[in-house]
């Protein structure tokens, strides 16, 4: 996108007074800062205008295509909701394109008209990026890796993280890639396990390179570390103890930029230029399991982890959050839930359990409504309707509705096991199984 010949970046955000990614503001805002900087701040709970989005992408001279890409883990909101309001399921999808990857469960990120994953095979790992159109292999990247199948099937865990012209990807077993976005060129790698010699967590490490200016924020060690994003020099790291597997998890607050980062005991707040801690909440998940990633909304964080843990609404203050409910209505193992019109919408339970998409009021934990026809599957959401894949590859729609399960339509795009969330970006939808089978559905 530019201005002027000026490259800006488009951040969604909820209202400036609360400043984060999963409230619902009532007014839109477009500010355009120095370059490099520049803002969109757009309400997620409301149904964007034509005329706001038109007169939005005309100012920053970049279509309303591109406004719909998805270039990192959750989105750019960082909440598992898109800006996408011109789409729908037909009653007989069409299937545009389809492709191979190899074995893994990585999700989808979606910029510049390429989409990229991960897969397994034959005793590496690949990063693939394919023309979102068509499935046309732009360009691959392998590496060796162990397959890594404890009680699995194995394979590759995390989502790339696309930023402007670069790529960045962090492997189970700490193997950290940029690469140019266009071409696949390896602009600097390294292993930051090994520079470091952090523990490996029991399944690898999961999340996604979070990018917050200069710096590459990443979930390896107790409560995470920095890299510079232009040559992987390590800018400051925490201990070597065991990482969870969420993705960091940027906030504001007291006026500072923290990261929110889930270890193997607790989810642990660091300053981002720094990693300074400022404060830790204890969260001790069987096998250390804590993958899904917070939810903010105003001074509230929203934490959920699987294994019968549970989750918990934190009042978020000057230090030390203060506990508002507890409660096991609403178990996410890896899955993160959506914030809805203060409703949470989510996948209840484990891949060892029976498990059910429900609605849990945000402000007090109550559960709402239970669907049991899901089953260890995921989600994401636009323009008040979930999308949800089932672990058996039903993609299910249906209107995010508190008083009910409120179906739209349902079609069968894939077969064998399905975990990994599925993506709308600019009218289309990906989705994949767990042997690296992905679909392009057409939306529009």
């Amino acid at each position: 996108m530019a201005v002027s010949g000026q490259k800006i970046k488009a951040e969604f955000l909820q209202t400036p007074a609360l400043a984060t990614r999963a409230g619902f503001g009532k007014w839109a805002k477009l500010a355009v800062a120095k370059p490099g900087l520049g803002r969109v701040i757009m309400p997620l709970s409301m149904k964007p205008s034509s005329f706001l989005l038109s007169s939005a992408a005309l100012l920053l001279g970049v279509s309303l295509a591109q406004a719909g890409d998805w270039p990192i883990w959750r989105g750019v909101a960082y909440n598992g909701i898109s800006t996408e309001t011109d789409w729908k399921l037909s009653a007989d999808p069409k299937t545009l394109w389809e492709a191979e990857v190899g074995l893994g469960f990585s999700s989808f990120v979606v910029a510049e008209g390429r989409v990229l994953t991960t897969g397994h095979a034959e005793g590496k790992d690949t990063v693939f990026c394919l023309d979102a159109k068509t499935g046309k292999e732009v360009w691959k990247h392998s590496y060796e890796a162990d397959l890594g199948d404890k009680y699995y099937e194995g394979g590759t865990s995390a989502t790339p993280t696309i930023e402007g012209d670069k790529v960045y990807h962090l492997s189970r077993w700490g193997d950290l890639l940029c690469f140019e976005a266009a071409t696949g060129k390896i602009v600097w790698e390294k292993n930051v396990q090994k520079e470091t010699e952090a523990n490996i967590p029991d399944w690898g490490f999961a999340g996604a390179p979070l990018v917050q200016g200069q710096l590459l924020i990443l979930n390896v060690g107790k409560a995470g570390m920095a890299v510079d994003k232009t040559n992987g020099k390590i800018v400051w790291k925490s201990d070597v103890d065991n990482s969870g597997y969420s993705t960091p998890y940027p906030i504001t607050q007291g006026g500072k930029k923290l990261a929110v980062i889930g270890s193997g005991d607790a989810y642990v707040a660091v300053e981002i230029t720094t990693g300074t801690p400022v404060w830790s909440y204890a969260w001790n998940t069987r096998y250390g399991v804590n993958a899904a990633d917070p939810i903010q909304t105003g001074d509230t964080l929203f934490l959920s982890s699987g294994y019968n843990k549970g989750c918990t609404l934190l009042k978020l203050g000057d230090s030390q959050p203060e506990k508002i409910w507890e409660n096991k209505t609403l178990k996410n193992q890896f899955n993160s839930s959506v914030l809805i019109n203060g409703h949470l919408y989510g996948i209840d339970g484990d891949s060892n359990s029976r498990c059910a998409l429900k609605c849990v009021r945000l402000k007090d934990g109550q559960e709402m409504w239970a669907e049991k026809d899901v089953g260890f599957g995921s989600l994401m959401a636009a323009d008040g309707r979930l999308i949800v894949l089932s672990a058996k590859g039903e993609l299910i729609i249906a209107k995010a509705n508190p008083e009910k399960f409120d179906e739209i339509n349902r079609a069968q795009i894939l077969n064998g096991k399905c975990w990994s969330a599925p993506v709308l970006a600019n009218g289309l939808l990906y989705a994949r199984n767990a042997e690296g089978h992905v679909v392009c559905i057409e939306m529009k």
